[in-house]
């Protein structure tokens, strides 16, 4: 006995105008809408992944898991999650708003911290801002150990920490040309005067795999680098407004 056909129906649309257009790796048909121009394939080998899932990965990657063990642990295809990953960190914002006036005296601590792309050759140094008060990140730039790189900080901070901030750095004597000379104060690590921005630090080696020292882990593209610093900016920046 025969089986009956599958229903030819767009996934997307749910027209049931659709043409064959070729076949999948493991020789499955495959079909496009003519309406919407989707393609697809009949009881596919590999089902969609759920919104339930992607909520999962979207947690774990701010955590100390590579893309490999969130594979291994969520179930999806290697290139799914690498496609998946890859696109979200390409639409990450990278700047932080803030919606109201701080209260209190404004006070930053700066740093910098060292990372790589691809190889440790290839060094790129993570330049950090945080708000003593609230703990949040307000400022971040990622690339080299220059000038451009401080005043891309600088830059980077809200309008309002430009214009009102006092700032605790270290030594690093780029920061003198980009911080009006009244707002600033480089001090020894010893003074505690930048504990938190260096206690950051710490945290971003902890919760973010690509940022381990010694590790298989690392970044193979600068953007995509950047876009997971910023993800777990982001990410940070919401847990402290949930505390």
């Amino acid at each position: 006995m025969c089986e009956e056909p599958l229903e030819r129906v767009c996934p997307t649309c749910g027209s049931e105008q659709v043409i064959k257009n070729g076949s999948t790796h493991n020789g499955k048909p495959k079909y496009q809408c003519k309406i919407c121009g989707h393609q697809f394939a009949i009881d596919p080998t590999n089902s969609p992944v759920s919104e339930e899932t992607k909520q999962l990965i979207d947690r774990l990657l701010l955590e100390k898991i590579s893309l490999r063990g969130i594979a291994r642990v969520t179930q999806v295809r290697w290139s799914w999650l690498q496609d998946y990953v890859n696109q979200k960190l390409s639409q990450i914002p990278r700047q932080v708003k803030v919606s109201a006036k701080p209260l209190g005296k404004l006070v930053i601590e700066c740093d910098e911290m060292w990372s790589f792309v691809d190889s440790q050759k290839n060094e790129v140094y993570i330049c950090l801002a945080i708000d003593r008060n609230a703990r949040k990140i307000v400022g971040c730039f990622v690339g080299d150990r220059t000038r451009k790189s401080a005043r891309k900080l600088w830059a980077s901070l809200p309008e309002i920490y430009q214009q009102f901030a006092f700032a605790y750095t270290d030594f690093w004597q780029a920061y003198k040309t980009v911080i009006p000379p009244k707002r600033h104060k480089a001090v020894d690590k010893e003074t505690g005067l930048t504990n938190h921005v260096e206690r950051l630090n710490n945290t971003f080696r902890q919760r973010v795999s690509r940022l381990v020292r010694e590790s298989l882990s690392f970044s193979k593209k600068l953007n995509n680098h950047i876009g997971a610093i910023w993800y777990f900016i982001h990410g940070y920046n919401a847990e402290l407004d949930r505390i």
